[in-house]
């Protein structure tokens, strides 16, 4: 069993350590964003979300909001927006190895870093927006990518649930909540910018600021921070010489072509950014997922080049966050 360790002031200092140094490597965000909500696509479209589902829970996610979110103005404010209690520390365990024709990942689910304190508890400010009831689970996680990601016949629309694995040990989700809405923006997460869904799987909606985006690329290229569940790299918020990205500077996938660090080597590949603006991660694959194991992947559909969005109004179970009367 991995057992968590409840926050004390040695977790603390731990958390407060971790994010500045994240923080030092990390772009300020903007005063104001864009609010993502609407935005989804039947077919790639760039600042878009090619969902696999268009469906949705109107009664899930969270009951309410805050100042930060301006519905009027379309816009949200990240430095407003609370987050979610303590410091919490796991037992992360993480490796990625090359293994013939494939990069093997295997993990037990939880981040490398602390976390909040989940369920969310009545003394929390963050539980008058949110009520989290889940608590966070370690699982077994394997995923069997290629080792040398290629594009496929056309782009294909991304789930809900698990689109990307992080070296934080956690996975991504898309930037969809369970009413089809801008998660960041409306989801209190925690001070790492991750939270648990109803099978206890820890994940992200976007990049996480407890993950350090450091520029060693080639001419100042972000990081590698993860990888897409086909294979493809997810690199920070910096391009070539150090310019940060937003949505309208990449494809309708959320990526590009370029060289990049890639096995120890500079190879020019196509890669994915973690943005700032919606919609944070990828938009749809450029290559072929493939399924991931591990706690809320059971069931998860794999995405089809090019078909229709499923319409579901049926909540599959670990695929989204819970509903409300849960919460």
């Amino acid at each position: 069993m991995h057992k968590k360790r409840e926050f004390d002031q040695a977790s603390r200092a731990t958390l407060s350590a971790l994010l500045a140094a994240a923080f030092a490597a990390t772009p300020a965000m903007a005063d104001t964003l864009p609010l993502g909500d609407g935005k989804i696509s039947t077919s790639p479209r760039a600042g878009y979300l090619f969902s696999c589902q268009t469906t949705f829970n109107s009664n899930a996610g969270a009951h309410a909001s805050g100042d930060w979110l301006d519905e009027a103005a379309g816009t949200w404010d990240p430095d407003k927006k609370p987050t979610v209690d303590g410091s919490v520390t796991w037992a992360g365990e993480i490796s990625i190895a090359v293994e013939g024709n494939q990069r093997v990942v295997r993990a037990n689910g939880l981040p490398n870093h602390p976390t909040g304190i989940y369920p969310v508890g009545r003394s929390d400010d963050a539980y008058q927006y949110d009520r989290n009831p889940n608590t966070i689970q370690a699982g077994d996680v394997l995923l069997q990518l290629p080792a040398t990601p290629q594009k496929a016949a056309g782009p294909s629309c991304v789930p809900m649930g698990a689109i990307g694995f992080t070296l934080t040990g956690a996975k991504v989700f898309n930037a969809l909540d369970a009413r089809g809405e801008d998660a960041p923006a409306r989801e209190i997460q925690d001070a790492c910018d991750g939270h648990p869904e109803q099978t206890g799987e820890y994940h992200y909606h976007s990049l996480t600021r407890c993950a350090a985006d450091n520029k060693s690329g080639p001419s100042g290229h972000s990081d590698l921070l993860g990888y897409a569940l086909d294979g493809f790299g997810m690199f920070g918020m910096y391009d070539a010489g150090g310019t940060m990205l937003r949505s309208g500077d990449l494809d309708e996938c959320h990526g590009h072509t370029g060289p990049v660090a890639w096995d120890g080597k500079t190879v020019e590949i196509y890669h994915y950014h973690f943005t700032e603006d919606y919609p944070y991660t990828i938009g749809c694959f450029v290559g072929s997922p493939k399924a991931s194991s591990g706690s809320g992947s059971g069931g998860q559909q794999q995405a089809q080049p090019q078909q229709p969005p499923q319409q579901e109004q049926q909540q599959p179970p670990g695929r989204r966050d819970p509903p409300p009367k849960k919460r």
